[in-house]
């Protein structure tokens, strides 16, 4: 059990962990899945706990502190993954081979920089907007929200790379446990958020949709940098959506 949760808050963080010196294996590394939404859960309440400790401070600086706290907390991992998407699907012109080559160039193109930037900014702007209303719960949830879809996308579409971590997740995720895990996670909304849960939920759920779609139409499947940015995208649009409903 702790195996593949610590293997889970190692990877997605840059939390300091006790580290076993025994690499995880194969069945660990895909068990660790099922704690990526408590991960999420434990980033969020870093967030809160930075938030309170702000106090009274202008809601424009906390939310870049926050965003800040946000982006060391997790080594920018997944926005990398949402950057190389974006320089691929803007230059391969269409083409599934293409995509997929541009994906695994580690060099930074405009349109990467472009998206990164827009990110940042709509999450800054959405914090902003959440911290001046004072509801703490969205910074819990949020982060939670992103990484069970990151999960989501493992169980909704085929990993098509071959070889490496994400391979070897997809090939041992215990899928039956990980949708599970995904059905808690909007009790836990409605919980926190009420009815507006739903406009939030339907929100995620359309961009995630739309997402997939696109994605299994150009390059058929899941890789490790779309699922990143599944992630990223989730949590900007959750950010975005409860900014505006919740009050």
């Amino acid at each position: 059990m702790f195996r593949p949760f610590f293997h889970a808050l190692g990877f997605l963080t840059r939390l300091p962990i006790p580290w076993n010196e025994n690499r995880p294996s194969d069945q660990e590394q895909g068990q660790s899945m099922l704690y990526y939404p408590l991960v999420g859960l434990l980033i969020g309440q870093i967030l809160t706990a930075v938030s309170f400790l702000l106090g009274d401070a202008d809601s424009l600086l906390a939310a870049a502190i926050i965003l800040s706290v946000w982006v060391a907390i997790t080594g920018a991992l997944h926005i990398d993954g949402l950057a190389d998407l974006a320089d691929a699907w803007i230059g391969g012109l269409g083409d599934r081979e293409r995509t997929l080559a541009i994906m695994k160039d580690p060099t930074c193109g405009p349109m990467a920089v472009a998206t990164v930037v827009l990110l940042l900014v709509v999450k800054l702007a959405a914090l902003a907007t959440i911290l001046t209303q004072g509801d703490w719960t969205i910074l819990l949830l949020v982060p939670m929200l992103g990484r069970g879809a990151l999960v989501a996308s493992f169980i909704a579409m085929p990993y098509i790379r071959t070889g490496g971590l994400g391979a070897v997740m997809a090939d041992n995720l215990p899928e039956l446990q990980a949708k599970g895990v995904l059905l808690i996670l909007p009790f836990i909304c409605f919980l926190c958020w009420g009815w507006s849960a739903i406009w939030v939920l339907l929100g995620c759920g359309l961009v995630f949709w739309t997402m997939r779609r696109a994605l299994l139409k150009r390059i058929n499947g899941l890789t490790g940098d779309v699922a990143g940015a599944f992630c990223e995208l989730i949590e900007a649009s959750a950010l975005v959506i409860a900014a505006l409903v919740i009050i």
